[in-house]
Formats: structure tokens, sequence, C-alpha cells
């Protein structure tokens, strides 16, 4: 007797090998809970939407099912709301924030400029990127699925871009993000929310040709960093509208 896996959309390119072919369905020959099964043929549980039987009927990632049962598994449809609690997401983050860890380092920076709430730091292993995502409620992002298979992640994506532009594009599109966008609101180096800054007070540290030509700054109160919007600010802009369009056009086939 078997249990029947059916992997439904993107799902099946996530799907490991292990002798078998790429594809659905995927015959398992123990029971144990949904997660269990579902993680071992690959797919973290971060990226399943939806769960349903044979009949159905919605089940969550603790069903377990009978030998003979036919499960099949649904992919998230983005825009993704996390801030809404479903039958195998029952705890919605309040707030949306971020960790990302050393696969997807470069799209911390990026996720920053855009004014996303977002902790990174090359030294952090898994162990204190899943403890801390658990902690605060952040969302995982990363090219490592057996990170986002731990239970103490809640909420991930396996971002499936390369690259940081497109994998920004993809977050923001995916998670629906696009109207929270508050660009150059935060530190791009350390995440702080930048504040306005008097000329007067940072005019010493000022290149001569800075000071002339802008007369608005601000400054992170965490690392000092002075920030003033100059001709980076409108290829930023350009960059990531170019990464939505893509990631949009992308989505629509």
């Amino acid at each position: 007797m078997t249990v029947r896996l059916e992997f439904c959309g993107d799902l099946v390119a996530l799907l490991n090998r292990n002798g078998n072919n790429s594809k659905t369905p995927r015959l398992l020959y123990r029971t144990a809970c949904t997660k269990d099964l579902i993680e071992s043929q690959g797919v973290p549980h971060t990226e399943v939407g939806r769960i349903t039987t044979g009949e159905g009927r919605e089940c969550s990632f603790m069903y377990i099912p009978r030998f003979g049962e036919t499960l099949h598994v649904w992919p998230h449809l983005p825009p993704v709301d996390v801030t809404r609690a479903t039958l195998l997401f029952p705890d919605p983050l309040e707030v949306i924030s971020f960790i990302v860890d050393v696969n997807v380092g470069r799209l911390a920076k990026l996720l920053r400029l855009a004014g996303f709430d977002t902790l990174y730091s090359p030294d952090w292993d898994d162990d204190r990127i899943a403890e801390t995502a658990e902690a605060e409620g952040r969302i995982v992002l990363t090219r490592d699925r057996e990170l986002l298979k731990r239970n103490a992640v809640r909420w991930g994506r396996l971002v499936r871009a390369s690259d940081p532009w497109d994998q920004l594009g993809e977050v923001v599109s995916f998670f629906g993000l696009e109207e929270r966008i508050e660009l150059f609101s935060r530190c791009p180096k350390c995440n702080g929310i930048l504040e306005l800054v008097e000329k007067e007070e940072i005019n010493d540290r000022l290149e001569p040709l800075t000071r002339l030509m802008y007369e608005t700054f601000t400054r992170c109160p965490g690392c000092g960093q002075i920030y003033w919007r100059g001709s980076h600010h409108s290829r930023i802009r350009e960059k990531l509208s170019a990464s939505l369009k893509k990631t949009i056009f992308d989505r629509k086939g």
C-alpha cells in the first residue's frame, strides 16, 4: 500500500530525483505527517499554499494520510498575504520583515533600499537565522531548501531568480508589496531607519562638490552613514521598475 502525492504547478520543478523521475505522482510506501512526506520529496513546506485530499478536502501539515490515499500539493498563488491566517499557516505575521541568508546576501541591501526591514549577516548560520525568524516573526529568504524545511521557519521563500534585482522583483511581487515600497527610507548598510539631518551638522563630513550641489541629507542613527539624493537615486528607481515589470511579465506567462 502507498500514499500518493500529486505535486502541482511550479512545485514539480522543486522535486528531488532520488532515483525517481522529476514528475508526479510520488508513491510513498510509508505514512507520516503531511509536512514530512512533502519535504522528503524536496519541497520545503514554505512553498506549499494548499493541500487537498482526493475528495477535495483541505488538510494541514500535521494531517497523517491513510495508505491508499491521494494528496494534491498546490503552490502559493501570488500575491501571498502573510498577515492573513490560513489552514497551513495559522499564525499570521503582524508586520512584514525579512531575514536573508548568505545565498542571497546581495538581496538584503536592495530590500533595505526599498524600505523593508531586513536582517542579514554573512556570519550567521542556519541555526541563528531560523531562531531569529521564529523569535521576531520574520520571513526567511534563501536558496537553501534545507533551511526552509526547519520547523522554526514559519514563513519563507525559496528564491528562484539568480540576479539580485530580479530577486527583489520576485519577492516584492510574490508577497504583494508594491504599495509598501518606501525607497531610501532605510540604511542599506545596517537596516536603520534614516532621519533627516541639518546640513550644518554634517558640513565637515561632506566633500566640497557634495556640499555645493545638495541641501537635503539623511543620516542613519545606527552607523552614522550620510545619504543625499544624487543621480544614483534615479538609476535605482529605474532598476526597481524594470525588475517589477519583468517579474509581472514572467508571472503572466
